[in-house]
């Protein structure tokens, strides 16, 4: 992911925390989202500055975040451009997947053990599911072995040799 991508991706989670709760504090915002209160306030500037996000004082220290119409548009941006990413990525491991399940099934097994875990692991999982393959939890099958965006592949009989998705 790009820095660009990281960028809209933060603003975008920012921009949803102010839509459900305008009343959040800088540091729930940082709290839910894993980051420094100062990684919040750096966005939220840039969204003040660039008109999507007003500020208006609502008690003696409380702030309100408010949303502009030019704001909720480049939210509705942003949500797309997160969305075709996803679909993209989707697609990239579900080829992946399937060009690893027909080298698996030429290599004449029906079974498979998933080493990994998270979303690739998961459409890795559902993919081989969908196409007869029986998951197991030994390391004697092939393995199908998650690195990132990555499957691979290592049969039974050639534990040293890797093919790579």
């Amino acid at each position: 992911m790009t820095n660009s991508q990281n960028y809209e991706n933060r603003d975008l989670d920012i921009l949803e925390h102010i839509e459900n709760d305008p009343e959040i504090s800088q540091a729930s915002i940082a709290a839910r989202l894993g980051v420094a209160v100062g990684t919040v306030n750096w966005h939220l500037k840039r969204l003040i500055e660039k008109g999507y996000v007003k500020v208006r004082h609502a008690e003696r220290r409380k702030l309100r975040y408010i949303i502009t119409p030019q704001g909720i548009a480049h939210r509705a941006t942003l949500l797309m451009d997160y969305i075709h990413t996803s679909f993209d990525m989707y697609r990239l491991i579900r080829r992946r997947s399937l060009d690893a399940i027909k080298k698996v099934k030429e290599a004449g097994s029906s079974h498979v053990y998933i080493e990994g875990e998270g979303d690739v692991a998961e459409i890795c999982k559902l993919t081989c599911i969908e196409q007869g393959m029986q998951l197991r939890e030994d390391r004697k099958y092939p393995v199908f072995h998650i690195h990132g965006l990555k499957i691979f592949i290592i049969l039974e009989d050639s534990e040293d040799d890797g093919y790579q998705q």
